[in-house]
């Protein structure tokens, strides 16, 4: 395959798969769909799922530069900042129902991090200082409301009291802390770090390589190791092939924008 092969996938199968998921009443994108494409209009929508389609069109607007991919971005944007923000106690929901009223209220790292991701490349698209200054809002958020001495914290209740972690947790254990959730604060970090190189996230992107090199990364098996308790010892023997081809990428992205 070659880069014409990728980009007619873009613009003849993926970016005309999610336009038909636009949400043209309620604003944001369906937030489920059939086998056969069909959207289910009432259907949950993840903020995780609309920040991941504002990364999409303000990346492939990046890419190709058409208007109607910024349009799409604007109208995602939109969605994110009208009703998936928390004026109140600050942070992104877990999840609002089809007409933008909260659904699940939880405050996750993990969800914290994806807005970034995606503010930070609609930034890039649209030069709006708006998201830029919202972005690092949430990097705030994180830094702030997230994190202890040694590291990133996960789950937590609208207020950000602390929670258990299910959302982030599986084969019957219950981490505190996950190689994911840290894997995607060093993908947002990055991107807001590529968008506006501000020091003070350029130290956070270095120390989260550091907690990578020496809490995350396994030399024995040359594995990263998955679930962890608050001190980083391992609660399970399990191999994550497509998070640590997931991570040698984002290692190599965070290196890069440094």
């Amino acid at each position: 395959m070659n880069a014409k092969v990728f980009q007619e996938h873009l613009e003849n199968d993926l970016i005309p798969f999610w336009n038909r998921m636009k949400d043209e009443i309620n604003g944001g994108f369906y937030g489920y769909a059939d086998a056969n494409g069909e959207p289910d209009v009432k259907s949950v929508k993840g903020v995780i799922l609309n920040s991941r389609i504002l990364w999409f069109y303000s990346s492939a607007y990046q890419l190709l530069h058409k208007q109607e991919l910024l349009e799409m971005a604007n109208h995602a944007y939109r969605f994110l900042v009208d009703f998936c923000f928390d004026s109140q106690y600050g942070g992104v929901y877990w999840s609002v129902n089809y007409d933008g009223t909260v659904c699940d209220d939880t405050k996750h790292t993990y969800n914290q991090a994806f807005a970034i991701y995606a503010l930070s490349a609609y930034y890039q698209a649209s030069h709006s200082k708006e998201a830029l200054n919202l972005a690092y809002v949430l990097y705030r958020v994180i830094e702030e409301k997230c994190r202890d001495s040694n590291g990133y914290l996960e789950a937590f209740r609208r207020d950000f009291t602390p929670s258990s972690n299910e959302k982030l947790s599986e084969n019957e254990v219950l981490a505190e802390r996950t190689m994911n959730t840290l894997l995607h604060v060093l993908e947002a970090y990055s991107e807001l770090y590529h968008a506006d190189p501000f020091y003070e996230v350029g130290d956070s992107v270095h120390s989260i390589l550091r907690l990578f090199e020496k809490k995350i990364y396994n030399a024995e098996k040359q594995i990263c190791d998955v679930f962890f308790d608050l001190d980083y010892h391992t609660l399970i023997d399990l191999e994550s092939f497509g998070h640590d081809i997931e991570t040698s990428w984002l290692i190599d992205r965070g290196c890069s924008v440094l």
